[in-house]
């Protein structure tokens, strides 16, 4: 199991980049049952914000509503997960906490393993980020999540 950042969503929905192709095969080899994913509550907070903040709430919705279709599994931002991302931004304090909050998320239910453009998680131990231009057939899954 791979956690899904939100900026592979939106890559996917957003204008010709070089992340756009990568990102709308990650998301069909997760529609398609060949790449198992989560994300947490946060992530589309994240895309709602985003679309909200640039004024295309049309656009937002569908990439919700994408995303919402071929997404196994959405975790909560429990208090637990609260206060390790707390923790945490002690001791990677120059990762935002938007991203500390999914590695604790991540932490708390065995997945170690993050889809993302975002360098950040390069610097967090606790965390394997998959670069989606890399990425070129769904990593091997493990009993271990």
């Amino acid at each position: 199991m791979v956690f899904i950042d939100a900026n592979i969503p939106m890559y996917a929905a957003g204008a010709p980049s070089s992340h756009k192709e990568r990102c709308i095969q990650i998301l069909s080899w997760v529609g398609e049952g060949r790449l198992a994913a989560a994300t947490d509550a946060e992530v589309f907070q994240e895309i709602l914000y985003r679309y909200f903040h640039i004024r295309r709430m049309d656009i937002g919705h569908i990439v919700f509503d994408s995303l919402r279709t071929v997404i196994e599994q959405v975790l909560p931002v429990s208090a637990d997960c609260l206060w390790l991302a707390r923790d945490l931004a002690s001791r990677y304090p120059t990762v935002p906490p938007r991203d500390l909050l999914h590695v604790a998320i991540m932490v708390r239910h065995g997945i170690r393993q993050i889809v993302s453009a975002d360098t950040d998680f390069d610097d967090i131990a606790e965390v394997e980020r998959l670069d989606p231009l890399t990425m070129l057939e769904p990593p091997v899954s493990n009993a271990d999540g």
